[in-house]
């Protein structure tokens, strides 16, 4: 029994302690690196929407990142020798952003999505690689992540991998045609929709058996993406998907606020129409999940000579008509418009309740349109009470929103 205690222990040491080697294709050496290509895989990838922090320099990391674990911060990968990526191979890089392990045998947790971008191919690794390279190096030490024992032992991790971690390459489906294959490139690997739109196991692991169907991240929802007309974005045409995906909104559907809207102004808008038409195209394949609501799509019967005498109504037309609406499409943008959203339609109101608490404002800076946040001079029985009103009378009424409900969404938000 020992022994085998003993021998255990040893296999469990010798997993943790080694530094798994990335594979890279003998081939690349041959290979002239693009940094130009490089700087639009960055984009793609959305690199400087977690490695910048407000207020802090690009790419110097810094920005705290709310797990289930605890607070993550994001790592310095300018090229700078000491804090940053400097002194890095390309085969250090390659480990990291497929395996998850620093030169020095450090794991990452999963926060870092390197999950999806395992399936990146070397040659979008390489010249990624050559543009954080010649990127300006910042001299800015990684911050410590406040992670309790024992979670803050990083040695486990290589038994996650283990269990969860699949690290081969996209490879094209023959059966399908080049748009499509390039979609799912961009969608499984370098956008990594799946690490916010599919839900997660106690493990941390994607449950993939409901994949794209949506989970809550960081005290906000990504709805699901899935070809369902009822909960996801069957009900949407191409040209709408096309334009919420490059400006944020689409009418009569959806305005992006939170990480979505950040992964717009950060990656999404500047993707070339092909990107966004070959995501479309993939995202129209996903198989359908019913999991949500249906939306509803009729405008209020109320008018503005006759609104509602509710409390939430009250709150409502003292802080929200003047740029909803009683109609519910918007006065001064169609950002603005509420009939048709999923934030409405919610029963958790789970991005309604983030939206009142920290705000929002349009994806693209030249729209100009800013909610603030209303948390101060509004107690929380007013808030859950508009709340409640604003499902009910512009979605399906499905909600029933508490004050304690408030409380939960500020402490998931911060």
């Amino acid at each position: 029994m020992l022994a085998f205690v003993a021998a255990a222990a040893a296999l469990i040491l010798a997993i943790a302690l080694h530094v798994p080697d990335p594979q890279i294709s003998p081939a690349l050496a041959e290979r002239r690196a693009d940094v130009t290509h490089g700087a639009y895989i960055a984009v793609l990838g959305d690199c400087a929407a977690c490695h910048t922090a407000p207020g802090g320099s690009a790419l110097a990391g810094g920005l705290p990142l709310s797990t289930p674990l605890g607070t993550v911060y994001s790592t310095n990968i300018t090229p700078d020798p000491e804090t940053g990526i400097g002194k890095y191979s390309f085969k250090d890089f390659v480990r990291v952003m497929r395996l998850g392990v620093r030169p020095d045998g450090t794991r990452l947790y999963p926060a870092m999505p390197y999950t999806s971008y395992a399936k990146m191919s070397d040659e979008d690794l390489q010249d990624l690689f050559a543009y954080l390279q010649q990127s300006s190096p910042v001299d800015e030490a990684d911050r410590a992540n406040p992670i309790p024992w024992p979670l803050s032992i990083r040695w486990p991790l290589a038994l996650w991998n283990i269990a969860f971690l699949d690290d081969s390459r996209f490879v094209a489906d023959s059966f399908k045609d080049a748009q499509w294959n390039r979609g799912a490139y961009l969608v499984e690997a370098l956008e990594h929709c799946g690490e916010c739109h599919t839900p997660r196991h106690a493990t941390q692991s994607l449950n993939n058996s409901k994949k794209f169907a949506g989970a809550v991240a960081q005290g906000w929802k990504a709805y699901n993406i899935t070809a369902s007309p009822q909960s996801g974005i069957g009900g949407w045409t191409d040209a709408q998907l096309a334009l919420y995906l490059t400006t944020g909104h689409a009418e009569g559907h959806s305005s992006a606020s939170g990480p979505m809207a950040e992964a717009i102004v950060d990656s999404l808008r500047y993707l070339k129409p092909d990107d966004i038409h070959a995501i479309v195209v993939y995202l129209r394949s996903i198989p359908p999940i019913d999991n949500a609501p249906a939306i509803a799509l009729n405008p209020p019967a109320a008018t503005a000579e006759a609104p509602p005498t509710s409390l939430g109504a009250q709150v409502f037309a003292g802080n929200c008509a003047n740029c909803h609406d009683w109609d519910g499409k918007g006065v001064q943008s169609p950002y603005a418009a509420l009939l048709g959203s999923r934030t409405v339609n919610d029963p958790a109101a789970t991005n309604l309740l983030a939206i009142l608490l920290s705000g929002s404002s349009a994806p693209l800076p030249a729209e100009h349109v800013f909610m603030p946040p209303f948390v101060r001079g509004h107690s929380d029985d007013e808030l859950a009470a508009v709340a409640n009103f604003v499902n009910g009378y512009f979605g399906n009424g499905t909600a029933q929103i508490t004050a304690a409900d408030f409380s939960s969404a500020r402490m998931a938000l911060h």
